[in-house]
């Protein structure tokens, strides 16, 4: 039986397509690029096959996702985001970045994904301080995770893996990129307290803070206001 709302809504018919348990997760690892079932749950460890198979194939009935057979010996099958799908992709960043206003500390059963990582910096870019800005950052975060994260005039390119010459390898001792992020530890205290190692000139992580940031939470609202 499917699933709805009854209601004649947009936000409802939204919900509908996306709102099941998983589902925008899985919108949240294609926004990277097409991935194998096998990849899908490696960075969703805690799905099971069978929730993560239906899900896909509610995705690809609504025309959010599609299967296509990679040109290769092993005629793989990979998920990808359509035209339609693809349009979500700013809504999935802003709504990483309204939700990371709200996280804590993370649980020691808390899983934190290389696509995680890379989409927390696209979520978090600020692309207005980043004009005319050059740098390159390497990122190396607890379990061996490391990223980079190349920053061109108001643009970003994030990817996994080192890069030679970096201007800055960035390497928080513990869960406290979130607080870098969001103001709680300034770059002079992340040093100064040795939360965070730094490879590079300490401007370059003062400047990482600009760059990269996650807003306060506001005060509840004493009601909407729609322009």
């Amino acid at each position: 039986m499917s699933r709805t709302y009854g209601q004649f809504c947009g936000l409802a018919r939204a919900l509908e397509i996306i709102g099941e348990r998983w589902s925008l997760l899985i919108v949240r690892d294609l926004v990277l690029g097409p991935k194998r079932f096998t990849e899908l749950q490696a960075g969703l460890p805690k799905i099971p096959a069978s929730t993560l198979s239906a899900r896909l194939n509610e995705l690809e009935q609504s025309g959010v996702l599609r299967r296509r057979v990679l040109p290769q010996l092993d005629a793989a099958v990979v998920y990808e985001l359509t035209e339609y799908g693809g349009e979500l992709d700013q809504i999935v960043l802003d709504l990483g970045l309204w939700g990371a206003r709200s996280l804590g500390l993370p649980a020691p059963e808390d899983v934190f994904t290389l696509d995680a990582a890379i989409l927390s910096l696209y979520t978090t870019f600020r692309s207005e301080k980043a004009k005319g800005i050059q740098a390159t950052y390497e990122l190396h975060y607890p379990g061996g995770m490391v990223l980079h994260a190349i920053i061109e005039d108001g643009a970003l390119k994030v990817a996994d893996g080192a890069h030679p010459g970096a201007d800055a390898i960035i390497e928080p001792l513990g869960p406290f990129i979130k607080e870098l992020l969001n103001g709680e530890l300034t770059a002079e205290d992340a040093l100064r307290t040795g939360k965070v190692r730094v490879e590079g000139a300490f401007e370059y992580l003062a400047l990482f803070t600009e760059l990269f940031h996650i807003p306060a939470t506001p005060q509840v609202s004493s009601g909407i206001v729609i322009h």
